[in-house]
């Protein structure tokens, strides 16, 4: 009680309650090894909550944290999470931000943390995951959700009614997924990367209508397929550098010329 407990460097409080608001504890370790202190729910103001790159931290997220009702961001990354995602994190209904990256989760993603109402942004790279992406993702339509559950073992076909569903981010790269990855494209959508590459998906590219708000698309290693009778892209505003190989060189220099900083083969060469 006679302790301020807002002075810490890696707290953050309400000028006005004094309540912890923002907890963040990075880069270091424990010692002996042990599991994420349940104690953290007693902060019952807690907004932000992050975790990141400590050793000696282990098991799973305490069912405890279901306590902190107003927490909005989660960042428990590199901290040797394993088990299974646990469903009780769709208690936290003020939830808009789940980063649980570079651990060693496993099982499939739940349903019932797609439930989540405001969630924005999962991530779930650098695990080891199974199962395919569920459908209830459609149940955050409206939030243009960033979802990143790349580098796992994700497999089976993403569901066709993504097709009508809006992503802001998405990041599917390397894993075993297949099937028709045209879903996620689409002249009314609004998403801005979309990286597939490292699956297995198939679909002809050139039948598929880019939407104008993509800024970065990879979809490298896979197995799409398009027939490119002819190109012209020329007269625009386009930059970076001609991807090289397949068709892309096959067209000549009129086809890619006039553009605000195109470069490559046919054109000049990238400085």
């Amino acid at each position: 009680p006679n302790t301020d407990c807002c002075n810490g460097s890696s707290i953050y409080c309400d000028l006005t309650t004094h309540h912890i608001v923002s907890l963040f504890i990075t880069d270091g370790g424990f010692a002996p090894t042990a599991p994420i202190p349940t104690a953290i729910s007693n902060l019952a103001a807690l907004e932000d909550l992050a975790l990141q790159n400590l050793t000696g931290l282990s098991g799973s997220i305490p069912p405890a944290i279901v306590n902190l009702k107003d927490l909005k961001f989660i960042t428990f990354t590199a901290i040797n999470l394993a088990g299974t995602i646990p469903s009780y994190l769709s208690l936290l209904k003020n939830l808009t931000y789940l980063n649980l990256s570079s651990n060693k989760l496993t099982g499939s993603i739940p349903s019932s943390v797609l439930r989540i109402p405001k969630l924005q942004y999962l991530g779930l790279d650098g695990n080891q995951l199974t199962g395919t992406i569920p459908e209830s993702l459609k149940l955050l339509d409206g939030n243009l959700p960033y979802l990143v559950p790349s580098d796992n073992r994700l497999s089976s076909e993403v569901p066709a009614s993504f097709r009508g569903f809006n992503f802001g981010y998405m990041n599917l790269a390397r894993n075993t997924l297949r099937g028709d990855g045209s879903v996620f494209f689409g002249a009314n959508k609004t998403t801005e990367k979309i990286n597939l590459s490292g699956n297995a998906f198939e679909f002809d590219l050139s039948r598929v209508e880019l939407q104008e708000s993509l800024t970065g698309l990879d979809l490298s290693h896979n197995r799409i397929s398009a027939e490119l009778e002819s190109l012209d892209l020329s007269y625009n505003a386009l930059c970076g550098k001609i991807p090289a190989g397949g068709q892309m060189q096959s067209f000549g220099y009129e086809s890619y010329f006039h553009n605000r900083c195109l470069c490559g083969a046919p054109l000049e060469s990238c400085k």
